[in-house]
């Protein structure tokens, strides 16, 4: 997944001046950092899991992380929540990452997306072997007890419970709901109380004979381990990992165009108004996903200016974010409810006036600059390297290409892309806050307003955007 994102209160015009020029004085780092990125040993289990190997000698420590190329995406409808639930069940004994961290010297993290499981796993290079032997016993021995998957059930409907959503969280849901309709990138991952109450411990077994076998995962292996060893201790331990009889074709009914109406998401107790403007992005393995991620520092830049010369200081973010088989262009902020119809206005703004306000060079550098200097100098321990060649097979495209493509985008390729991406009717608008204030606050914004929850009128036929007929688009499959 790809990300860009920008958050602070608006500064005046001599500072933004000077952002860029510092963004664009970090393209020295470029080359180095490149050439700092290693290539990997690569070699293939008999049932066809795929091991990289990034040798260090003498590093007394081993990282490793084993990827799932399937995610959250395929959980049933109104059962969201499986694929977590699955994930959390892989190492179901709760002493277990206190067991990596104080016996093996590293870590243990299990996360979800929609589109993969990833399970990262760290420690002393001498105990390699009880490193590995912990993925066997996740994967190769993974019973789903009765009793753990009661346990681990209730204690995430619980969490769920208990945790009162932010604002920001009910907009940032809100409007992924207007965005897909029944696609499922409109479900939260980790699921609701509701749709984890319907899980099954034999939906959590049909998930886990079809996604996780080993021709469908990719194991990363960074540290002082050598990997003619490693590969034995592998062939002994992973070797009987039974291979899956197929992976389900991911097609998904295209969503409608979005409502275009601005939904009010009540939010009782609420001070402010959380705000998000987003529109569908473009996916993972799409030959336009370098042009519409440096399009977010552009807006985020832009957006800054207009804020400021409202007068509204708050703090912001602008991202773009790619899956498998879509994305999402976000904008989003937390502004008094006075100020919320003067945000929602310069947002859609910026957003038409990239096809009429044309971007220029220097902005395409300094996002260019910004970029790729955050992604390549990341702290060297979290090896953003493994994520890349992870992210090569899980979307299927080429991780060498995909930053020379970030390289090499051009003014034009950005302004075909933001035409493509922006147009009025594509726009989704989610506000959380207090439903009355919000009411009179907002009767003024075009196309009307929407309360979740409530009778509203439809938009007039004049405020509707015909939508192609959807159709369902199979996606490209890695190999």
């Amino acid at each position: 997944m790809s990300r860009m994102s920008q958050g602070h209160t608006p500064p005046r015009r001599p500072v933004i001046k000077l952002l860029a020029l510092a963004a664009a004085l970090l393209c020295a780092c470029l080359p180095l950092a490149s050439a700092q990125t290693p290539q990997p040993q690569r070699e293939q289990l008999l049932n066809g899991l795929k091991i990289l190997f990034v040798p260090r000698a003498g590093d007394g420590k081993v990282w490793m992380k084993l990827r799932v190329h399937t995610g959250a995406a395929f959980d049933l409808a109104n059962r969201e929540g499986t694929t977590a639930l699955l994930a959390e069940l892989l190492f179901p004994d709760p002493s277990t990452p206190q067991y990596a961290r104080e016996e093996l010297g590293g870590q243990l993290d299990v996360r979800t997306t929609y589109d993969s499981i990833d399970v990262t796993l760290g420690g002393n290079a001498s105990d390699f072997d009880r490193l590995a032997e912990l993925l066997r016993n996740a994967f190769l021995q993974m019973r789903l007890a009765p009793e753990d998957v009661l346990r681990l059930k209730s204690a995430r409907i619980k969490a769920l419970t208990d945790t009162a959503q932010t604002p920001a969280q009910l907009a940032d849901r809100a409007v992924r709901a207007r965005l897909f309709g029944a696609h499922p990138y409109a479900r939260p991952v980790e699921g609701t109380p509701a749709s984890l109450a319907r899980v099954e411990r034999a939906d959590l077994m049909l998930a886990r004979d079809r996604f996780l076998s080993p021709d469908n995962a990719t194991l990363v292996v960074v540290g002082g381990v050598d990997p003619t060893r490693a590969m034995r201790t592998f062939r002994q331990l992973l070797g009987g990992w039974r291979k899956g009889d197929g992976l389900p074709p991911a097609t998904f009914r295209q969503p409608d165009a979005p409502d275009p109406r601005t939904l009010v998401v009540p939010a009782p107790g609420a001070t402010q108004a959380a705000v998000v403007v987003a529109v569908r992005g473009v996916a993972r393995s799409d030959k336009d996903r370098a042009a519409a991620t440096l399009l977010a520092p552009i807006v985020a830049q832009r957006w800054a200016a207009s804020l400021n010369e409202r007068g509204i200081s708050a703090p912001f973010t602008v991202s773009h974010e790619s899956y498998l088989l879509a994305g999402v262009f976000r904008m989003s902020a937390t502004v008094p409810v006075s100020s919320a119809t003067s945000l929602i206005e310069a947002a859609r703004a910026i957003l038409s006036s990239l096809a009429s306000r044309p971007i220029t060079q220097s902005e395409l550098e300094s996002a260019r600059c910004t970029y790729l200097c955050v992604r390549n100098t990341s702290p060297l321990e979290t090896y953003p390297f493994a994520d890349a060649w992870l992210d090569s097979i899980t979307y299927g495209y080429n991780a060498t290409a995909d930053e020379q493509a970030m390289r090499s985008a051009t003014v034009a390729d950005l302004q075909r892309v933001a035409a493509r991406l922006f147009g009025e009717a594509k726009i989704a608008v989610a506000v959380a806050g207090d439903e009355s204030q919000l009411r009179a606050a907002l009767a003024g914004l075009p196309y009307g307003i929407e309360v979740a929850g409530a009778q509203n009128a439809p938009p007039t036929p004049a405020q509707r955007t015909p939508a192609p007929k959807p159709t369902p688009q199979p996606a490209t499959r890695r190999p």
